[in-house]
């Protein structure tokens, strides 16, 4: 009976592993996920356009921390319905040969561009601003920047608090102080 119930676990797992799609580079894809020329001048154009935020994803070929975040955080409904409704998500491969424009007019291929804007693993989220002064890089321009792989509760708070510009209010609550004011208003016992 244990044998039983440990294959079917395992294949449980292994289903909701198969659900997420790679893409023929070996990363996840989501629907919310844009195929772009990569020129990010244009790119925040058209997520402007559309009344989103422009976010970069920072993801690499078997990655397990980018599994997680795809398997067990982004498909939850209220985070893939709040990213498909507020961001415009471009990913990038850190190892990656295709070129991107960066705001300040330097084309490099994927994996220069990381070294250039110091992302050094995998997930790295970078949250862009409505508006990049001219000469700027991305990684200078970035309103916020999410370093790996976090639980939904951070996640989600991560994205509303940049969607609603909270990094803007002088109100003296940082992200880590909203998080933390998050956690208590949800009071489901988790620290998430």
């Amino acid at each position: 009976m244990k044998r039983w119930i440990s294959l079917m676990a395992g294949l449980l797992i292994a289903g909701s592993v198969g659900a997420v799609e790679l893409g023929d580079d070996g990363l996840h894809k989501t629907s919310w996920m844009r195929d772009t020329f990569k020129d990010l001048r244009e790119d925040l154009e058209e997520a402007n356009a559309e009344g989103k935020r422009l976010v970069l994803f920072f993801e690499q070929r078997g990655c397990i921390y980018c599994t997680k975040m795809h398997t067990d955080v982004f498909p939850r409904p209220e985070i893939d319905s709040y990213i498909g409704d507020k961001y415009f998500v471009v990913q990038l491969n850190l190892y990656g040969d295709v070129e991107v424009t960066d705001f300040d007019g330097q084309t490099l291929p994927e994996k220069d561009m990381a070294r250039k804007w110091g992302v050094l693993f995998t997930p790295t989220i970078l949250f862009l601003p409505e508006d990049v002064a001219e000469g700027q890089t991305a990684q200078q321009a970035a309103v916020s920047m999410m370093p790996g792989a976090f639980g939904a509760g951070t996640t989600l708070d991560m994205f509303t608090w940049v969607a609603e510009k909270r990094y803007t209010l002088d109100n003296g609550e940082d992200f880590q102080r909203y998080h933390a004011r998050r956690i208590q208003e949800r009071n489901n016992g988790s620290f998430d």
